[in-house]
């Protein structure tokens, strides 16, 4: 899965303008492992700018000139800025739902998935608030197909806490009168973090995870 969680480190070679031609002769493997690095730039630079100046303002020469293209090279991996957009949203998303996915398959019972679940989604939305603001809040602007296709996701993500807190709920651990609102509101608790995260402040990334794990439990477990 492309991360566009972090930006890894960017190679010399893979500067070069992917419309260009090549006299060397690559191999087809190289040639794909290129590309491919090609397309992650793009995504990385389009978060940056996305983040920076918003969807509507950002142009794709602003993202081409961050990832050291030409305009024209955009093209050849995306075919518009909202295709970008696109991927940032479905794979943030994507990268989402496996990591709660793991965190409540890690554990021994209800309690403990919901705290692995609370504590590394919020964590993840302080790590990657800037990824995090742009799949929330530029959500409006994909297209109906898109949208569409984001929300499915968004429904799996859902799917896995919606399915802990009923397992609490049957198990004795958990006292929840409604579970489609307690688990809304378990979610909304954890995806705020990007809102009003800065990496100026004090409380760090797993600090926050941690406090945000225990208000988790605390909800459903208040009687």
């Amino acid at each position: 899965m492309l991360s566009t969680m972090s930006t890894p480190a960017r190679a010399p070679e893979d500067r070069a303008d992917p419309t260009s031609d090549t006299t060397s002769g690559p191999t087809s493997d190289t040639t794909s492992d290129t590309t491919s690095a090609t397309a992650h730039r793009l995504l990385e630079a389009a978060a940056e700018a996305f983040a920076d100046r918003g969807f509507h303002a950002t142009t794709t020469r602003d993202i081409a000139s961050r990832a050291g293209l030409s305009p024209a090279g955009v093209y050849v991996h995306f075919s518009s800025k909202e295709e970008l957009l696109y991927q940032l949203s479905r794979e943030g998303h994507e990268a989402a739902r496996d990591m709660l996915v793991a965190a409540a398959a890690g554990a021994g019972s209800p309690t403990e998935a919901l705290r692995a679940i609370m504590g590394t989604f919020s964590r993840w939305h302080a790590e990657h608030f800037r990824v995090a603001r742009i799949v929330q809040y530029e959500f409006g602007n994909l297209t109906p197909e898109h949208r569409d296709a984001v929300l499915a996701l968004r429904k799996q993500i859902d799917a896995v806490v919606r399915d802990v807190v009923t397992a609490g709920v049957a198990s004795g651990e958990f006292s929840v009168d409604d579970v489609p609102d307690t688990t809304l509101a378990l979610m909304s608790m954890a995806v705020d973090v990007a809102r009003w995260y800065d990496p100026e402040i004090k409380r760090t990334p797993a600090a926050i995870g941690d406090a945000y794990a225990d208000l988790g439990i605390r909800l459903v477990t208040a009687r």
